[in-house]
């Protein structure tokens, strides 16, 4: 709850304060009529307008958090923020390129990481794999346009390749 009871020289009352999408929602409700303190019903009446109005923010804050939960981030290059590729080492001390996966999960709270193998599944299996978790963890439904969005950014095999041969020469 963000009703806060102030009570300074310039103002005496409820303020409602709400941050929704980057933007601060800020709303008083003054506990003074004709210069003198309001008490008893009245004060509790207006306690119960500015909880009130709360209680609507707090909904739009919710909704505006769960939306940006599910929403997709594609930088300017085709990569899907919270994908990576990368070249694993495994204990054997091969490196195998994977997808790895790694987001808030809006399912279980927490957040989540999974990698899947490029040379174990193909690419396009892979990047499937890869989707699917993101998808079911976000909560993103499979016919939604964010979805779609994220098959159409599977790299190519010429952008694998292309990486593979940078971080090869990098170590």
């Amino acid at each position: 709850m963000s009703v806060e009871l102030l009570d300074t020289p310039r103002f005496h009352g409820f303020r409602v304060r709400r941050q929704i999408n980057g933007k601060t929602y800020q709303e008083y409700f003054s506990l003074k009529a004709n210069g003198k303190r309001i008490r008893g019903a009245q004060r509790a009446k207006i306690k119960g307008q500015a909880e009130a109005r709360d209680a609507e923010l707090a909904r739009s804050q919710r909704s505006a958090k769960e939306k940006a939960a599910r929403e997709v981030h594609i930088d300017s290059r085709g990569r899907v923020r919270g994908i990576l590729f990368r070249m694993k080492t495994e204990k054997s001390g091969t490196k195998t390129p994977v997808f790895q996966i790694g987001i808030m999960s809006t399912l279980e709270g927490k957040i989540v990481n999974t990698t899947v193998s490029i040379n174990l599944h193909g690419l396009t299996e892979a990047w499937q794999k890869a989707v699917d978790f993101y998808a079911r963890h976000k909560k993103i439904s499979k016919r939604s346009k964010a979805y779609a969005q994220l098959l159409r950014a599977k790299p190519s095999n010429a952008d694998l390749q292309k990486l593979i041969r940078a971080r090869s020469r990098r170590r």
